[in-house]
């Protein structure tokens, strides 16, 4: 699959770690991405509340909080979205244990095609 396939699609980027934000960031605006970065739950709810979003992709850990508000808000919205923690699946707690997930650090394919997979591309 191209990169052209995500030409466009907005996306919110929910990451406390500068290094792999910026990573991130980098992985998806070069694959056509629109990215909104968020570093905190405040910023992340905010933009998963106001923005015109097609995909997310939340680290699971945010220092001392979760990003689980922001997937109830996105799964209200009907926003699909992807955890990515270093930690892989068995990092996520309870009704998320079985949702979509990328290992951390990104691997760059893995990333992509985890927001193809979720957005229908």
């Amino acid at each position: 699959m191209g990169s052209g396939e995500l030409t466009g699609v907005r996306v919110l980027l929910v990451e406390d770690e500068c290094i792999v934000a910026m990573l991130g960031e980098d992985v998806l605006s070069e694959a056509g991405c629109r990215v909104t970065v968020a570093m905190r739950l405040s910023e992340a709810l905010r933009a998963a509340e106001e923005s015109d979003l097609d995909v997310a992709i939340l680290d699971v850990n945010l220092g001392n909080e979760t990003s689980y508000p922001v997937a109830e808000l996105l799964e209200e919205r009907k926003i699909p979205f992807i955890f990515a923690t270093g930690y892989a699946s068995a990092g996520l707690a309870g009704s998320y244990a079985e949702h979509p997930c990328v290992q951390k650090p990104y691997d760059p394919g893995q990333l992509l095609a985890a927001a193809r997979a979720v957005i229908g591309t």
